[in-house]
């Protein structure tokens, strides 16, 4: 996989794409990720891509001229171009399966008071929130995308099993878990987990799962219940 994501800040993902499975995934091969300041790309000798809105209002726009030629760079036939805005489509489990499969990702960075709605319309194949409410711009939610899709690819994270079992991948809420000492400052470890029972300890951890996503997520176990049926 391939990803490019255009930004006017990317000093912000070095940190992130440096470390951890995203280092591990591109140091393996899986995906390579370049950032991009879209101010290379301006028409503007000071480097300015952004304008006041027509109609009057406050903040600035994005121009569509580095966006279109920026996109024109990069863009192959297999491209989708994301726009991360809180327009769009709530980011979930569903979403990051679905685009891990793709071979090339433009990621486009908003800001300001967003982007000239004719890119938007021309160029743009999705939409991605984190969610009902506002950042700065569209590097964080760009950096928690680019997360979830990584360490989906096949082969980026060693043990496929921990990837099944994880929080929404099942529609629940993952089960407790524990690790050593068995006791420690008086609390235990749930019997079951040392019995060595296979099938008990797996009757349990759905059991716990069900428990937890039902206290704390009913939207989930609704949606998990209404599949089951």
């Amino acid at each position: 996989m391939r990803i490019d994501i255009l930004t006017l800040f990317p000093k912000m993902f070095e940190g992130v794409l440096g470390e951890s499975i995203i280092k591990r995934a591109q140091n393996k091969g899986k995906v390579s990720i370049r950032v991009h300041n879209l101010r290379d790309w301006s028409g503007d000798k000071h480097k300015k891509v952004d304008d006041k809105p027509f109609g009057g209002g406050p903040g600035m726009v994005i121009k569509p001229q580095p966006l279109f030629d920026a996109i024109d760079d990069l863009k192959s036939p297999s491209s989708r171009v994301v726009l991360l805005t809180p327009q769009g489509k709530t980011l979930d489990q569903a979403v990051a399966g679905r685009f891990s499969k793709f071979k090339h990702l433009i990621l486009v960075c908003g800001h300001y008071e967003g982007i000239d709605e004719r890119f938007r319309k021309k160029a743009v194949t999705d939409e991605i929130s984190l969610g009902d409410f506002i950042l700065t711009g569209g590097e964080i939610p760009a950096i928690a995308l680019v997360d979830c899709i990584v360490r989906l690819i096949p082969g980026v994270v060693g043990d496929k099993g921990s990837l099944e079992f994880e929080s929404f991948t099942s529609g629940l809420l993952e089960y407790p878990q524990y690790t050593r000492p068995a006791v420690f400052r008086g609390l235990k470890v749930p019997e079951v987990l040392l019995s060595g029972d296979h099938k008990r300890i797996e009757t349990w951890r759905k059991a716990m799962a069900l428990k937890r996503t039902r206290r704390r997520r009913p939207d989930l176990f609704r949606r998990n219940n209404d599949k089951e049926r």
